[in-house]
């Protein structure tokens, strides 16, 4: 088969990771990357991801990767830009993202969603948001246990966290409040917690038939029980050493299905709470119970080095699929199951 051509977009640790995918996939070949800092064009792909010299040099001009007329965008941006969105799909690539502003285009703003789907009917394109969480384990696997059943209850996928070893001081203290006094999780927070899993949430209920009326965030925190060193300082006895995020889908008037994301930097919490290793637990309850368990077996001190193969490889792979989808904004739900290509 002849194979795709793919632009990566921002190379940032995902975007990184994703570029070396692309070099090394058999079904793929490297049309070009786009970078956002200006010292970093003119550099060759390989020199940016890691590996040998690809013969692909990176570019901070838009108009030089749209002219390289790719099938597909691996767009991996901090920020989406719709207008970048909507020139890439109207110039006929298609666009696999890990934005996750297109996991269900009923949740999404309708005049955004209007502007995407007229871009890609004028590029007969398609676009598809997807990662590790959200994505893989917050539609792939919920999606493949509910085929079990014929009654749910409720559907609760939990991801865990430990951060004591991530040498990370202005994410953890400066970012997510680690080590402060505990304080009420103000709304932008929940509102961030909503629009991030509150979409696949619904795509796995519209699959089920079973819509969700609404969805509810919620959080809470847990204290140090006494002094903790980690890698990115230390933690005073009393202060945020743990942080849950809930969201919960509602279908007539009772929870369905719920998301929880639980971060922690120290097991001796005040109150106690039942903590996992580094990964995601799923239960099922109805007629078919599951209790699922998905461990990362990585050490927490290469944990940073590990994950971002989770999310950016799950894209790579959904490229083909992405390509020979209709044109629009595709999901979980149209596609079909990705595989991986690794021979």
């Amino acid at each position: 088969m002849t194979p795709y051509r793919v632009v990566q977009w921002a190379t940032g640790t995902i975007g990184a990771r994703s570029l070396r995918a692309v070099v090394e996939h058999p079904d793929l070949a490297l049309a070009g990357v786009y970078v956002h800092t200006p010292a970093k064009a003119g550099r060759d792909a390989g020199e940016l991801c890691g590996c040998g010299p690809t013969g692909v040099t990176a570019t901070h001009d838009v108009e030089d990767l749209l002219a390289l007329g790719a099938d597909c965008v691996l767009y991996m941006p901090l920020r989406c830009e719709v207008d970048e969105v909507c020139r890439l799909l109207a110039s006929g690539a298609n666009v696999v993202t890990t934005r996750g502003e297109f996991h269900h285009p009923g949740s999404m703003d309708p005049v955004v969603r209007e502007r995407v789907a007229e871009a890609c009917d004028r590029g007969g394109t398609s676009i598809h948001s997807t990662g590790s969480s959200p994505g893989f384990i917050t539609e792939a696997v919920p999606l493949v246990l509910t085929s079990l059943t014929r009654r749910l209850d409720l559907l609760t996928i939990d991801e865990y966290a430990d951060l004591s070893q991530r040498p990370s001081p202005e994410l953890l203290f400066g970012v997510m409040g680690f080590g402060s006094a505990p304080a009420a999780f103000d709304e932008r927070r929940l509102s961030h917690a909503r629009t991030s899993f509150g979409p696949s949430l619904r795509l796995v209920a519209d699959a089920l038939r079973l819509p969700l009326d609404s969805l509810e965030p919620t959080g809470e925190l847990a204290t140090a029980r006494g002094h903790v060193r980690i890698a990115a300082g230390e933690l005073a006895a009393g202060t945020v050493a743990a942080q849950r995020l809930t969201v919960t889908g509602l279908h007539a008037g009772r929870p369905l299905l719920r998301f929880r994301a639980t971060w922690y930097c120290t097991s001796d919490l005040d109150p106690a709470w039942d903590l996992h290793d580094t990964g995601w637990h799923l239960t099922v309850e109805g007629d078919t119970p599951l209790d699922v368990g998905v461990r990362l077996p990585v050490p927490l001190d290469r944990m940073a080095e590990v994950s971002p193969s989770y999310t950016a490889h799950r894209a790579v792979n959904a490229v083909p699929f992405v390509c020979a989808a209709a044109p629009g904004i595709r999901t979980t739900l149209d596609l079909p199951q990705v595989t991986a290509a690794l021979g």
